[in-house]
């Protein structure tokens, strides 16, 4: 490739095409390419090198803290897991149609694990994807801010295809938590789609809340289009903390050698034959 093909490259921020242009000049040679054809395929080359940027680009943004794909989730620890439902999650529908999920169950039942992964899948699949645990999102749409900079932080939460609300219930909120959430709720509400895990009963969010009528306002809107996915079963965590409680602690030092056995001394009562 020419110095001036490289430069216009650069120019115009075609870093996919320049990077399979070589290529494709040999490739259109020997197959005889016509120039339609070549031109497609170095206009897809570069889409491609785009998209996998936009991917990664998305991920980053959704601040996965432990991503693990759906592929590599291992269902068959708890079977009250339904893989086809958690697949259908995957596709976006429930994106398209703005409803919303609700992951509940107990501590290390893979919750957290699952709303990664399904963030993961709806970005593969289009979607504008954040994932928080519900404590940071509290203190950052509570923290001491201006009204222009309060605004551009809701919007920040506001503005995603998809929000990962994560351990909603692990303890009791600060005051006013509830005011908050619920706004981001009401706005939220049939706009946009928001995943939520929580390990405690739906019964006692206004108790963690500490403000029964905003739980109840907020649940009222949240539940009008939720789909309630119940999780049960073992803990992944605590198999993982078993599993290596488990492993032999193999020291490689070396098994003691069996001494020789001493050769019985002969008495001089002893009869010996020669």
């Amino acid at each position: 490739m020419t110095h001036s093909l490289t430069e216009a490259c650069r120019q115009l921020r075609l870093s996919g095409l320049a990077a399979s242009l070589d290529l494709r000049l040999q490739e259109a040679t020997s197959h005889q390419l016509s120039h339609a054809q070549f031109l497609e395929l170095l206009f897809q080359d570069e889409l491609n090198v785009r998209a996998q940027r936009l991917l990664e680009r998305r991920k980053q943004l959704a601040g996965f803290p432990d991503l693990k794909p759906l592929e590599d989730f291992d269902f068959s620890f708890n079977p009250s897991i339904k893989r086809s439902q958690i697949f259908d999650l995957a596709t976006g529908q429930f994106i398209r149609q703005h409803r919303d999920i609700l992951l509940l169950g107990p501590p290390g039942v893979g919750k957290s694990c699952l709303a990664q992964a399904i963030g993961h899948a709806v970005i593969r699949a289009g979607f504008v994807v954040l994932y928080c645990s519900v404590f940071d999102l509290v203190r950052e749409l509570q923290s001491d801010q201006s009204p222009i900079e309060a605004q551009r932080t809701l919007f920040k939460y506001l503005k995603p295809d998809l929000v990962c609300i994560d351990d909603f219930g692990m303890k009791h909120f600060p005051p006013k938590s509830a005011e908050v959430l619920l706004e981001l709720v009401v706005r939220r509400h049939q706009n946009r789609s928001t995943l939520l895990t929580s390990n405690r009963p739906i019964e006692e969010w206004g108790l963690l809340l500490g403000d029964v009528p905003a739980a109840t306002a907020i649940l009222d809107r949240f539940f009008q289009q939720a789909e309630i996915i119940q999780i049960t079963g073992r803990s992944y965590r605590l198999r993982h903390a078993q599993s290596t409680a488990a492993e032999p602690e193999k020291k490689t030092a070396d098994p003691e050698r069996k001494k020789p056995a001493a050769s019985r001394p002969i008495r001089n009562d002893e009869n010996t034959t020669f």
